[in-house]
């Protein structure tokens, strides 16, 4: 799995970094075929008061990229958010990836035949 954590406007401590990564644990807890995850962290500074911190995530698996992003005013409640959002993402394309519609064992023969 290839990480990439960058920060825009922010420099990314390693408190952050290890932050994130103890987030992310989760997320590939869930699902271990992550190839690519690309995390930035950004301030936008617009007026004193209304400084935003955002989180965004592109998560890349076989067959399909995720992309989630979260923003509040504290950075770790956003990457808090951020994670929640992609942890359900995952799990829901997991679901989708498995075959639900198999035949039971009821409906088959000895011979491997459908009866």
């Amino acid at each position: 799995m290839n990480l990439t954590i960058s920060g825009h406007h922010l420099e990314v401590t390693p408190a952050l970094r290890e932050y994130v990564l103890t987030k992310l644990d989760r997320v590939t807890r869930h699902f271990d075929q992550v190839v690519d995850v690309n995390v930035l962290l950004t301030v936008e500074k617009l007026k004193e008061k209304e400084r935003r911190q955002k989180a965004e995530v592109t998560l890349h698996v076989k067959g399909k990229d995720i992309f989630v992003e979260s923003a509040s005013e504290d950075l770790y409640a956003a990457i808090d958010q951020l994670m929640d959002k992609l942890d359900r993402q995952v799990v829901r394309h997991k679901d989708r990836l498995q075959d639900h519609h198999h035949e039971s064992h009821k409906r088959t023969d000895a011979a491997g035949g459908v009866v």
